[in-house]
């Protein structure tokens, strides 16, 4: 019997085919959209132009994608988290539903997965947990947000309240699992420690920003605090846990 391997070439290929096929699809909206502002007759210099800034705006979050698949590579090797961040997914969901369902099946993404049943399970919780949004954006979304720009209208300082509020809720989902191991001792408030000194990094950048009235930092400023936050959880773990 042949040994599972999560770097199999096999999943190397199905994952490359899935990639391959959506950035065809990117490349021929590229094309079809560059045809279509010739035949409008756009300014060839300004099309230049807003390609070459859309391509620079794209690397911060792809940084914030990379972080993604280094981190799930340790435990479902490389090309499935390269596939699964490559056309869907998302650092924020997919790294806490593949701790969860590894979790759920007595395993751990510390260590490398090598029980196919584990591996498979984790690929359907990832995959079924994001597919409702696929149907929610556009069957829902045009009444979602129509219904947030009323509230909005009817009373401003309600509807921000009300836009805070949403995204402090999505906040707190992930809270839990930040502070769910913190009955483990001291090295259960590693990941505590890590999540304050990104907060404290994301507004030390947030006040340069404002302050230094630096454009380009807005989009880098999220990517700049996780891998500072990444590189600083090492010395932490090592102070603590040592």
């Amino acid at each position: 019997m042949t040994e599972f391997n999560v770097n199999s070439p096999l999943i190397y290929a199905v994952a490359a085919i899935v990639v391959v096929f959506v950035v065809s699809q990117s490349v021929f909206f590229l094309i079809r959209a560059w045809k279509q502002a010739k035949m409008m007759g756009m300014d060839q210099t300004k099309l230049r132009r807003i390609a070459t800034s859309s391509a620079i705006f794209t690397i911060a979050p792809a940084i914030a994608i990379l972080l993604g698949i280094i981190t799930l590579s340790n435990a479902l090797g490389l090309p499935t988290p390269w596939m699964r961040l490559s056309i869907l997914g998302s650092i924020t969901y997919e790294l806490p539903a593949a701790e969860m369902a590894a979790t759920a099946t007595g395993e751990s993404l510390s260590v490398r997965i090598t029980d196919p049943r584990v591996y498979t399970t984790i690929l359907w919780v990832m995959t079924l947990g994001i597919i409702p949004s696929l149907f929610l954006a556009p069957f829902f979304m045009k009444k979602i947000q129509s219904g947030v720009v009323k509230v909005g209208a009817k009373d401003k300082k309600w509807g921000e309240i009300f836009m805070t509020a949403l995204f402090l809720g999505m906040i707190s989902a992930f809270l839990g699992m930040i502070f769910s191991r913190t009955s483990e001792g001291i090295t259960g408030w590693i990941p505590v420690f890590v999540m304050l000194c990104s907060a404290v990094l994301m507004a030390v950048l947030g006040i340069i920003y404002k302050k230094g009235k630096i454009a380009w930092l807005e989009n880098y400023a999220l990517p700049l605090s996780m891998l500072s936050a990444m590189a600083l959880s090492i010395p932490i773990t090592r102070w603590i846990g040592g």
